[in-house]
């Protein structure tokens, strides 16, 4: 399945790039479906930064729901290659449930556009059933269709909340400078 989304915000492209990247853990009350974020490492060589971040979902989801969806379905693992000189991010998302089974990928990519800044995300979710441990053989089809759905019905939306994030975080630093 593929991830494609597009996003402007009005704030210009070293800001909202700087943004994404470096205030994840403050974008957090911005994002109704996580419930925080922590950063594992950060790396800086030369003009790429390498994070792994956990991140933590279940934000606005029912507390009913989250009882029966398990805490490994609603965390996984990001890890990002940041090139400042390209303006882009490169990930892949590492699920904490059926992790041998699930490949997601994918880039940001800032580019300026009109006074602002255009975030292209491309990306792509594979779901590997052979890989599905512990389900009888069966049943592997149907817990993989179930899964992409999930992923697939969280990683876009997730993807474009961020985006929205990063706009009112940036109004409200404004709206705080001034």
């Amino acid at each position: 399945m593929l991830i494609s989304t597009e996003t402007y915000i009005p704030f210009p492209r070293p800001l909202v790039y700087a943004t994404y990247r470096d205030k994840l853990v403050e974008l957090v009350p911005y994002l109704p479906n996580v419930r925080h974020v922590e950063v594992k490492s950060r790396t800086e060589k030369g003009d790429r930064i390498y994070f792994v971040n956990e991140w933590h979902g279940g934000g606005e989801i029912p507390a009913v729901a989250r009882a029966v969806l398990s805490e490994t379905m609603l965390s996984w693992t990001d890890i990002a290659t940041w090139n400042e000189s390209e303006f882009t991010a490169e990930w892949r998302i590492k699920t904490h449930a059926f992790t041998e089974a699930v490949r997601c990928a994918g880039v940001h990519r800032f580019k300026e556009a009109d006074r602002g800044t255009l975030i292209e995300t491309r990306g792509e979710i594979v779901i590997d059933t052979k890989q599905i441990k512990g389900v009888p053989q069966m049943l592997t089809g149907i817990v993989g269709h179930t899964v992409e759905d999930f992923l697939s019905k969280n990683i876009r939306p997730n993807i474009l909340q961020i985006s929205k994030g990063v706009h009112h975080y940036l109004e409200q630093s404004q709206k705080v400078d001034n």
